[in-house]
This record gives structure tokens, C-alpha cells and sequence, in this order.
């Protein structure tokens, strides 16, 4: 199936042939060098003609360089006949997905046929330690050659592509994955798997693991064996026959606990299951890695998701792989299995509309693209959808959901929503946290969940790490609160706003509204038109309801996946309460300081926070990094009064916790490009203390005291909230995990 447009396919049997050494299995994140030979066709290469050695956009292999030859990713060529070749490197020299190009360029000479250049990448001969590998799988990463042999500037690929393995590394981590709520006697699966340093499930766990539940579960073995060569385990016919709260222990051979599984809580009744999802993401068809069936097969089979979308970009979608698709999605999707819905993501111009993403119902529905920028067949073009609002009135009649996305480019919601369809906005991926896109939705008076999902490029959905690119944040996860596991049962989650949105964990979240005189719930927005209402005294989030009371008592019930740093409630654009679950007098000698925010809405949103920090009258005893994804971005103790890190952020958050050797002595010097500030020890305390940038958004630097150790992964508390006379109340609330993993609740939305 061929998705890689306008790469030219002119004589190339005659134009040439590329081939690597080594070649086998290598590493994720781990230093290689190659030697790349091309060898010249019929035509050869004419006097300033020129190679090209692409990789997609998704991969994070070291920036090449050709200056420093004891420096990472030093790459050289030389020609077999003395030509002079000129090399450069382009970040965008090449049409996407194959995007990230060395040029060779003849630049006095020419080749002809049986003539060669070769091309070392990560040339060690001069000390350099080689070329840093991307840091995730892939099954044929290819060093893919274009050459203009006649000089003008029209590339033709090669027909034969030289290829390697990238693989997972040993395993750092180990993950038991559990559902969030099931009823007494469900059946439900444990799922367990080890990853490398840098997110990928490790095919080399092996030996006896002992699982320890903190209360009997029918059918959970006492011990299990892992075999090198499987990337994971599932533990599936387990049952409880009593409510409570279960952890399951792994534990190895020594008795040492390895990881310890999210909540999950069993409960007598429950009219609504969670069921975890990512539905956003995209395969190596469109601009992300791996085939469309091996990202689907991960996500159900490694990430352990209950439901899924392929959102691969529009413009990048032929007819054919379209069909593929929805063949994929019908052969994979099974009621109270694993849900995936058709869909695309609709990727116009940010002046028109920007990112929305499009979940089908049903297979063979038409795919309305914003552009055929990338697909050469133009005969359905009468079918494109150009701006936002073409888009909602070719859709108006379609059993689908749409949400609004932030990517490349962001949704302007401002600019275009159609309420009967865009129920929700995504308020974060692998890309950042955008919690700006949920206040443009709010403050235009729209009625909107709260999505998160990865928008994962690197063929890890539902566990979407990073890895070393410009994406800074681990990719998010959504919870449908669903009466049942099928499309109908995800959809009308989805429908309802009944669903709250993490940065990647998996714990528990419940925000009511309870009232003192019946409320009328609506069954659709009423602001679309006449709809069916009932009588209620309570409601959940994402419900839309109309009260007499002035006063509602808003219900938050939390278990974390870990402890529970704060909680946000939220009306609209106001921060009415923060809710921490330690007091003032707990606090220690630990204190958190966090970098957070980005330059603006669009693709240069990175903030970049290098430099460091000095103590002066106390000592740094211990530093943990928060969210520091990039293993090339670290921080470190110089020496026991001074840091030195290197951090960015797209949106989100990233830092550290610090533990000090005196809680009130001394002074805090921070030196980055974006603030520079000094703060006394004495004045940190539990409320933010804020050192603004100046610029960008939300981009700041923060600091505050914790207590030495906070065990509270578990919250429930109310609140009486008073309500607004004029116009919606949006009650939400902002979980923030000590972890540095973030949770929103999709609002309840209550008017007078």
C-alpha cells in the first residue's frame, strides 16, 4: 500500500542501489554506527546533483552533525572517485512522514554508474561514540535513500530500502495494570509487563514473579512465570466476591516488591464501569511507526486499553488504506473485549478550524478530508471538508463524535463548534497540557467533557512515552464511564461527557453534585432544542441540569495511583477552592519546585527551563525529578548547595522534589533564561509561591513545602458550593498526583 506521495518512482531500477552494515537488531537509545554505500546507477549523479537519507518525523534518532567528530551523531561522506560532497541536515527537507533529511550534495564532480558514496552515521573514528538510536521499537526502521541523479531537484526512491531492528532494551520498570471498579463477581484481567528506560515493553523479562492481593481473588495464581521473548502477561477469569479495595504486589524471586498494580475497587452495584481509552493516535501509514495492525495489537495486547481510535492525519489517507482501516477496526473491535472505532483526524489549516479528531459509530462511512495535500487521488476531492464549519455540516447527519484537539496545529473553538457533535475538547497529549483549550470552550458558554488521549506518533498507544523529541509529556488516557463495554455503551459515555481524562495514570475519580430540592437533568443539551428531562437530587460529571438552589454539595471521591499532592475545584474560569490532604503543621524539609507552561498556542510551543539553583546557609540532601521524561534531559547535584538541570515544557509540568538538610535555613538562588529569583527557605510554605516569566502561557516557575512523607492516595470530602444567578455553572475539579500526573473530572454544568 503506498501513503508516501510525490516521491518519484522514474526509472529507479536505473537510478541505483543503497545498502547498510550492520544490519540485525539494535538497541532503543543505544549508541550504532553505520555505514551507508550508495552506489550509483545508468545515470549516476550529475555535477550538483544529490542524495537524500530521510527518517520519519516520529523518530527521535540523534540530531546528525558534521563538525565535531568526538561529538554525538558525527556523521561524514566521501566519494569513491574524490568528488566534493557538501552535507547538510534538515529537520523538514523532505515531504512528511519521511521528513528529517541528510542531503548529500555533488558539489564539484559527478558519479557515474558503479561509483559510490559512503556515508558513515555515527562515525566513531574520531572518538565519537556513534549515532544515538531512536528510543523506541520498530519492526523495519529504514534509512530511507532519495537521489536526484539529474540535478534538478526531483527525488526518486529507491526501490530496495536499506533496513534495521530497533528493539527494547532490558527492563527498569515493571507495571501490573488492573481495571478501575468492577462489581462483586465480574471477571476481570491482570495485566503485567516490564519496560525499558525509555517506555518500551521489554521482551527480556524473565524468572518467577509471587502476586500478593490485598484480598482473596478467585483465580489469581500465587506465583507466574515470565519467558524471555514475551513482551507481557495477561491474568484474566480473576473475580471478588466481597467489596474493597484491591492492590496486587509483583514481587521477584527475592521477595522485593517490583511494582505494585492501580487501584482497583469492587463494589456491590455500579449503574456505570469505567473502561480506560486511547482514542487518538496514528500508524506508519500516516506520520506515526508501525503498521496499522501492529499499533492496534499494542494497544489492546501491551497497554491493556479497553477501547481505542486510530486517528491517523486526513490529508495522508488514500482511499485504500481507508478501506484498510475499517477492515482493521471490524476485525478487531468486540463487545466486552476491546472497542476501536473508525475514525481520522481532520487536520485543516489552524486559520480554519484547526485539529479535530472524527469517531465513527459504524464502518464505511465517507472520510471528509480538510485538504488532498498528500493523497494523489483526487477523484473524491467533491468530498473534502476545507474549514471547521464544512467539516460539523458534512457530519451533521452522521452517527459520530468529534472532540477538539491541540497537535501541530490547535482547534479554535473560538473560531467553530457545533455542540450537537463536538462534545468534547482534549486537554492533553504527548504533545502537553492545554488547559487553555478547555477556558476558551468555557468561556464561550459551551458545554463540553474533558478529554486526554497521546496523540501518540511512536507506535506505543495507550502507553505513549515520549522518548527524546520535541513531544514533552507522557500521552494521556481517557475513563468512559459506560452502562456497558460496546460502541453503543463507549458512545453514549462519550455523548454524555460521562468520562474524566489523566496524563497517563490510572486511578479512580468520582465528582457528584447533590442537591437540596429536585433538579430537572436533561437528557441532550437543552440549548440544542426541545429534549427529554427528569427529576433528580443528584448528578454526575458531564451531566447538564437545571436547579432552584442556590447552593448545590459538590462530592469529590478519589484513589490515586499514587499520593495526592492537591485538588482544584473549579466554576468555569474561577479556582474556587485548592484541597490538600495534609495540613500546614505536617509539612518538613521537602519542598517541590516545578517549571511549568509554554511560549504560545502553535507548533514552537516549547519552553525551554536550562540553568540551575544555589543554596546558601543549607545543603540539598536529596533530588527526585517530576516528569522528566527525556532521560537527555536530567537534573543533578553539582555539589551540596548547588543543581544544574536542563528541562522543557509544551504545556505541562516537569521539576523536582528536594529534599533539604534544614526546612528553614538559608536562601534559594534560581538562575534560568526565563527567571531569576531568590526566595527564602523560611518563606516556603504550602501555597504556591509563583516567580512569573513575563511571557508565553501559564510559563512560570513555582515552589512549596510538602510533608517529608504523604501516604493520602485516597480522598473523599464535600463541599458546599453557592452558584451563579446568570448563566452555567461548570463544576470540576484538577487532581494533581505526586507524581506529577494530572486528572480532570468533565464539568457538571448547572444553571438557575
Amino acid at each position: 500500500m503506498r501513503n508516501n506521495a510525490f516521491h518519484s518512482t522514474y526509472l529507479a531500477d536505473r537510478i541505483g542501489r543503497a545498502s547498510v552494515t550492520p544490519t540485525g537488531e539494535f538497541e532503543a537509545g543505544a549508541f550504532a554506527s553505520f555505514t551507508l554505500t550508495y552506489t550509483a546507477g545508468y545515470f549516476g549523479i550529475d555535477d550538483t546533483g544529490s542524495l537524500k537519507i530521510v527518517h520519519r518525523f516520529a523518530s527521535d534518532m540523534g540530531k546528525p552533525q558534521f563538525t565535531d567528530p568526538k561529538g554525538w551523531n558525527y556523521v561524514t561522506a566521501e566519494a569513491s572517485n574524490g568528488a566534493v560532497l557538501e552535507l547538510r541536515y534538515d529537520q523538514k527537507g523532505n515531504i512528511r512522514p519521511w521528513d528529517k533529511t541528510i542531503l548529500i550534495r555533488v558539489q564539484r564532480g559527478f558519479l557515474r554508474e558503479g561509483e559510490t558514496i559512503t556515508v558513515r552515521l555515527g562515525d566513531t573514528r574520531g572518538g565519537s561514540p556513534g549515532m544515538r538510536m531512536q528510543t523506541f521499537h520498530e519492526t523495519a526502521f529504514k534509512f530511507k535513500v532519495l537521489v536526484d541523479a539529474f540535478a534538478t531537484y526531483n527525488y526518486v526512491e529507491l526501490p530496495l530500502q536499506p533496513a534495521i531492528d530497533i528493539v527494547a532494551g532490558p527492563p527498569v520498570l515493571y507495571k501490573a495494570i488492573l481495571p478501575t471498579v468492577r462489581r462483586v463477581g465480574d471477571v476481570f484481567s491482570l495485566g503485567f509487563k516490564g519496560e525499558d528506560k525509555w517506555g518500551n515493553p521489554s521482551n527480556l523479562v524473565e524468572g518467577t514473579f509471587t502476586l500478593r492481593a490485598s484480598m482473596p481473588v478467585k483465580g489469581l495464581p500465587a506465583r507466574i512465570e515470565a519467558r524471555r521473548g514475551t513482551f507481557a502477561q495477561r491474568i484474566g477469569g480473576l473475580s471478588v466476591s466481597a467489596p474493597g479495595e484491591l492492590h496486587i504486589d509483583v514481587l521477584d524471586a527475592a521477595g522485593r516488591v517490583l511494582c505494585t498494580s492501580n487501584p482497583l475497587r469492587i463494589v456491590a452495584e455500579a449503574p456505570l464501569l469505567p473502561y480506560w481509552a486511547d482514542l487518538h493516535g496514528q500508524s506508519e501509514e500516516t506520520i506515526g511507526t508501525n503498521p496499522a495492525r501492529e499499533f492496534i495489537e499494542f494497544a489492546r495486547d501491551l497497554a491493556f486499553l479497553d477501547a481505542m481510535s486510530h486517528q491517523g492525519n486526513d490529508f495522508q489517507i488514500t482511499t485504500p488504506f481507508w478501506e484498510e482501516l475499517n477492515r482493521l477496526t471490524a476485525e478487531f473491535n468486540r463487545d466486552g473485549g476491546f472497542i476501536i472505532f473508525p475514525g481520522y483526524e481532520w487536520s485543516g489549516n489552524t486559520g480554519l478550524g484547526g485539529d479535530r479528531n472524527v469517531l465513527f459509530m459504524h464502518e464505511g462511512r465517507q472520510i471528509h478530508r480538510s485538504h488532498h495535500a498528500l493523497v494523489e487521488d483526487l477523484t473524491d476531492l467533491a468530498t473534502d471538508a476545507n474549514n471547521a464549519d464544512d467539516l460539523f455540516r458534512a457530519l451533521k447527519d452522521e452517527d459520530c463524535v468529534v472532540f477538539a484537539h491541540i497537535g501541530g496545529r490547535y482547534a479554535d473553538v473560538k473560531m467553530s463548534h457545533d455542540a450537537r457533535i463536538e462534545r468534547s475538547v482534549e486537554v492533553h497529549s504527548d504533545w502537553g497540557s492545554f488547559e487553555w483549550l478547555v477556558e476558551d470552550a468555557l468561556e464561550q458558554g459551551y458545554r463540553i467533557g474533558i478529554v486526554a488521549n497521546s496523540d501518540g506518533h511512536k507506535g506505543r498507544h495507550g502507553a505513549s512515552h515520549p522518548g527524546a523529541s520535541l513531544f514533552g509529556a507522557y500521552g494521556g488516557l481517557t475513563c468512559l464511564l459506560a452502562r456497558e463495554h460496546t460502541r453503543q455503551g463507549l458512545f453514549e459515555a462519550m455523548r454524555s461527557r460521562h468520562h474524566y481524562a489523566t496524563t497517563g495514570c490510572r486511578m479512580i475519580l468520582g465528582v457528584d453534585a447533590a442537591f437540596d430540592t429536585e433538579a430537572e437533568l436533561f437528557e441532550q443539551d437543552p440549548n440544542l432544542g426541545a429534549t427529554a428531562s427528569r427529576k433528580v437530587r443528584s448528578a454526575m460529571m458531564g451531566d447538564i441540569l437545571r436547579t432552584a438552589d442556590a447552593e448545590v454539595t459538590l462530592e469529590v471521591d478519589i484513589a490515586g495511583s499514587a499520593p495526592i499532592e492537591r485538588v482544584e475545584i473549579r466554576n468555569r474560569l474561577e479556582l474556587l477552592e485548592t484541597v490538600r490532604p495534609y495540613e500546614a503543621r505536617q509539612l518538613g524539609r521537602r519542598i517541590r519546585l516545578i517549571w511549568e507552561g509554554s511560549e504560545y498556542r502553535g507548533r514552537g510551543r516549547q519552553s525551554t527551563w536550562d540553568g540551575g539553583a544555589s543554596l546558601s546557609g543549607n545543603s540539598f540532601e536529596r533530588v527526585l525529578p517530576i516528569n522528566m521524561w527525556n532521560l537527555d534531559k536530567k537534573i543533578e547535584r553539582m555539589a551540596p548547595d548547588r543543581l544544574k538541570w536542563t528541562a522543557l515544557t509544551t504545556g505541562g509540568f516537569g521539576g523536582a522534589d528536594i529534599l533539604l538538610g534544614d526546612a528553614q535555613a538559608g536562601t534559594l538562588a534560581i538562575d534560568t533564561a526565563l527567571v531569576k529569583a531568590e526566595v527564602r527557605i523560611a518563606d516556603i510554605g504550602r501555597e504556591d509561591i509563583v516567580l512569573d516569566s513575563g511571557g508565553g502561557i501559564r510559563r512560570r516557575m513555582r515552589l512549596f513545602r510538602l510533608p517529608d512523607e504523604n501516604a493520602a492516595t485516597k480522598l473523599r470530602f464535600t463541599r458546599r458550593i453557592r452558584l451563579k444567578d446568570a448563566g452555567d455553572n461548570a463544576l470540576y475539579v484538577c487532581v494533581t498526583q505526586e507524581d506529577g500526573h494530572l486528572i480532570w473530572s468533565s464539568p457538571i454544568y448547572l444553571f438557575r
